[in-house]
């Protein structure tokens, strides 16, 4: 009938079902796409961690090297690929399994039954050379070409050129470069093994083969410290070291790492601590638990390498106020060879809470740098709290300060610690002390405090005995509040001066109180505060950036000597 409405073409429906295929395909395609791509990546990523699990290399992943960098084995420009931080070998990812078979790493020990110190030859490796590096034969640069070329000895760090490279020079034997007094030999380990085999432990007889001037290094590094440096400054002293004198605390303690000491001669040894004050701390705890085991002996001078916030005793040892990789590696084993040997006092904190004297366990800590309780220990709780709860947006040394700063902004407006003088009562040497208004007390060992403040000789022309670290003396000092302390930390106020003493005791008698610790802060009520002294730490000191108030603080502390 001419009303009735005619049905649609077939073609409009084929038309909607392509449109609708095309849209399903549009869709799903980039989804698996991403999928599978997101699979190959899991299989390479797992196949790779098998590699590094099973390989004698120490090898890492990266996809940013500092220089144009060349694979070991098919000799091609690496976009993406690892390096090993023992020998600093480099290749493709997909040479990665090739290169572990065909190139040895650092061996820490000799496999031969050798037991002469001095029968190793070069372990040369193609290629990347260091830039700036000369030939050893023609004195001429290396590695200037785009292309892997050259060698290198990855015990001595000698470099020569491809068309240099004679028999003889491979056939050398490696004296272990400028760094032989500070490296272990892998010979000098496998001596050991047989000695203790024969049951001897006459290894001042072996280490007389390598010279007075040996002084073995022993790395102890934080990689979770300050601006997490750590890792990377692992693999570049691997590198120039042997691989077994290398720690990270992280992984395996003080306690363990040190007892490397007793395997070398009496006095021998020295410590590299990379880390904060915290680390340096931890350390020399674990130097003391060596002398409760009798292994007075061996324990070794303890060099800083500051990575931390606040580094206060870094700098009073001469080792500066933070580290960010300003000067190369090479040059802070230089600077430890060159350090001198000077003592540091250690003091017992012992924290006694009211009214529990015979039924609760005094708390006890060690202090290296200085005890204080008022607006600077709360500042630390503040900063110790919002840490804990997110560490990884601490790792910036500037963004730390900046949160510090926040808080003492903070506390200026509220003043929490405020009318301390009626809450503490203070005693120097069994003396009791009249305080004024103060919102803080501050108990210092070393010379700086507060991130490279000098806070007992202050500024102006007052005179005042120099603050030393080895004179059985603590300085005690007031702050009238947190703006007090920052105009002391840029030099337009002096603290207020209590007085030195050989012990100190401080009873607080209400309320909660922050206190801290060398940086380790707690919230305390009513309890008596005792500092005595504990003992002395071997520590290094290096006057080669010395500022000019650190060095008439050291002629001082000479000519003091002298009289003395």
């Amino acid at each position: 009938m001419e009303g009735q409405e005619r049905p649609a073409p077939p073609a409009s429906l084929f038309a909607d079902g392509h449109l609708v295929l095309w849209t399903l395909c549009s869709v799903l395609l980039p989804v698996f796409f991403t999928f599978w791509c997101s699979v190959q990546r899991s299989r390479r990523q797992l196949h790779r961690r098998d590699i590094f699990r099973k390989s004698k290399h120490g090898w890492r992943d990266t996809d940013l090297f500092s220089q144009p960098t060349y694979c070991c084995v098919c000799a091609q420009h690496i976009l993406q690929g690892a390096f090993c931080d023992c020998c600093g070998l480099r290749v493709d990812e997909g040479c990665l399994k090739k290169a572990d078979k065909r190139f040895p790493c650092k061996e820490i020990m000799l496999k031969s039954d050798s037991k002469a110190v001095d029968a190793m030859p070069h372990h040369w490796i193609r290629g990347n050379v260091p830039l700036c590096s000369y030939c050893v034969v023609c004195k001429q640069q290396c590695g200037n070409q785009p292309k892997l070329c050259d060698y290198r000895c990855v015990w001595c760090q000698k470099t020569v050129h491809d068309e240099c490279m004679k028999n003889s020079l491979r056939n050398e034997k490696c004296d272990f470069g400028e760094f032989k007094n500070l490296i272990i030999p892998p010979s000098y380990l496998t001596s050991i093994n047989h000695m203790r085999k024969d049951k001897k432990t006459d290894y001042e007889m072996l280490a007389s083969k390598l010279g007075k001037q040996w002084t073995p290094l022993i790395i102890l590094a934080n990689s979770r410290s300050g601006t997490n440096m750590g890792e990377g400054l692992l693999g570049e002293f691997r590198i120039l070291l042997n691989p077994v004198q290398v720690f990270d605390v992280t992984k395996t303690p003080p306690t363990k790492a040190l007892q490397l000491c007793t395997l070398l001669p009496y006095d021998s040894a020295r410590v590299l601590v990379c880390g904060g004050d915290g680390t340096v701390g931890w350390v020399l705890d674990a130097l003391d638990e060596m002398k409760i085991k009798g292994q007075e002996k061996y324990v070794p001078r303890v060099a800083v390498l500051p990575l931390g916030t606040g580094n206060d005793l870094s700098n009073t040892l001469g080792w500066g106020t933070g580290y960010a990789g300003e000067i190369p590696v090479a040059q802070v084993l230089r600077n430890v060879m060159e350090a001198d040997g000077v003592k540091l006092d250690r003091w017992k904190v012992q924290v006694t809470n009211k009214g529990y004297y015979n039924l609760r366990k005094p708390k006890e800590f060690t202090m290296n740098n200085y005890f204080s309780i008022g607006p600077d220990a709360l500042m630390a709780l503040n900063f110790h709290a919002h840490r804990e709860k997110a560490p990884s947006l601490f790792s910036s040394r500037i963004l730390n300060k900046a949160v510090y700063l926040f808080y003492g902004t903070k506390d200026c407006l509220v003043q929490e610690c405020k009318d301390l003088n009626k809450k503490v009562e203070l005693e120097l040497d069994g003396e009791r002390v009249e305080l004024p208004n103060l919102e803080g007390i501050i108990v210092l060992n070393i010379g700086y405090w507060g991130g490279g403040c000098r806070l007992w000789e202050g500024m102006g022309d007052e005179t005042y005995p120099l603050a030393r670290h080895d004179d059985g003396l603590l300085e005690v000092v007031g702050v009238y509040g947190s703006f007090h302390c920052a105009q002391i930390q840029v030099k337009l106020a002096n603290p207020f001066r209590i007085g030195q003493a050989h012990t100190v005791r401080l009873i607080l008698k209400c309320s909660m109180m922050p206190m801290q610790v060398d940086g380790e802060p707690w919230a305390q009520g009513p309890c008596t505060v005792t500092i005595t002294h504990k003992t002395h730490a071997l520590m290094l000191y290096f006057s080669g950036e010395q500022t000019d108030d650190d060095v008439s603080s050291t002629s001082d502390q000479e000519d003091t000597k002298e009289t003395e």
